[in-house]
């Protein structure tokens, strides 16, 4: 990102004064995503960035203690080595009864406070429990068109906390050994969704080993819909950056993947549909989803963030008009 002063007859909401204005003002834009709900500006600029994603989003998901933020740290440092810029969504769980959060995710992280090219945005999981929430999707979203790398840091992963696997492009899940995990995922059922498995503390040794030929077997057992990749089983350890490297090719080779198969826009075009589904269906319920179709919707609005400030108002409408004439 350029750190230049925006041109005064730019929109402080559009891409470009975003890109020219730097740090300061891709945070005011998150900012004004997670505080203006239901601003028409916010949905022309994030369905502008979304036609003009570039980046590669990893999902970094896993419990609590299994070492993403070490591990993130470590991605960061070798894509800013690369010239890469690369921009960070970490997302801390939130009390169910505020809704807010500690926001301490930031704080784990080592990163550069001069270096413009790297960005860390903290944010709440909220009321979701698939993990995401509405703003951080929206984040990501925006994020993609403005960096070359955008690592999404998850609270965890289980039978709920899905909602990574529809907003990132590769799905790296992390397991601790001995902690039991490899046979919690088994039985949680979600060994389909990662596309790279990454066992930590390698340097723990036969526990770690011990837990990769679990994963393994867990993985022999799971049916995927993605026939073209083979799930890898990584050993790493932070302490030595020990397999850390082959990490790094591991997501270099799924991202590959998805480019050769010629399936990348339509994955991208499916998790657009997703979203704008699972909006609607949190706002009117399936009542209200039944009204539309979310393809057609998305195709005519132009994009589906605009699709859903378009049928929020038209619903809203019928539904206070049904009222009145009761």
């Amino acid at each position: 990102m350029r750190n230049q002063s925006s041109s005064s007859q730019r929109s402080p909401l559009s891409l470009s004064a975003i890109r020219d204005g730097g740090k300061r003002a891709l945070a005011r834009a998150l900012s004004a995503l997670e505080s203006e709900e239901g601003n028409e500006a916010i949905a022309q600029l994030l369905d502008e960035a979304a036609r003009n994603a570039q980046a590669h989003v990893v999902g970094l998901t896993g419990p609590p203690g299994v070492g993403k933020s070490t591990l993130t740290n470590s991605l960061i440092r070798h894509w800013r080595a690369n010239g890469e810029r690369v921009g960070v969504v970490a997302v801390d769980p939130s009390s169910r009864f505020s809704l807010g959060a500690l926001l301490g995710d930031r704080t784990r992280l080592d990163t550069d406070p001069t270096d413009k090219d790297v960005f860390v945005r903290s944010m709440a999981a909220r009321d979701r429990l698939g993990g995401l929430s509405h703003e951080a999707v929206a984040a990501i979203v925006l994020m993609r068109a403005l960096f070359d790398r955008v690592l999404v840091e998850t609270v965890g992963i289980g039978q709920s906390e899905s909602d990574i696997a529809f907003a990132t492009d590769s799905v790296v899940l992390c397991i601790q050994p001995g902690s039991g995990d490899s046979l919690q995922f088994m039985k949680a059922g979600v060994m389909e969704l990662p596309d790279i498995i990454v066992v930590t503390k390698a340097d723990v040794g036969p526990l770690a080993r011990r837990a990769k030929a679990d994963v393994e077997g867990a993985l022999s057992l799971t049916m995927r819909k993605e026939k073209t990749w083979s799930v890898p089983v990584l050993l790493v350890s932070a302490m030595d950056d020990t397999g850390l490297q082959q990490l790094i090719e591991a997501i270099d080779d799924h991202r590959g993947s998805l480019l050769e198969s010629d399936q990348f826009m339509s994955f991208r075009q499916d998790q657009a549909t997703v979203w704008l589904v699972d909006r609607i269906r949190r706002k009117f319920g399936e009542i209200g989803l039944a009204q539309i179709n979310p393809a057609s919707e998305i195709m005519r609005a132009g994009g589906p963030f605009m699709a859903d400030h378009i049928i929020t108002k038209e619903l809203e409408r019928r539904l206070t008009d049904t009222i009145r004439t009761k």
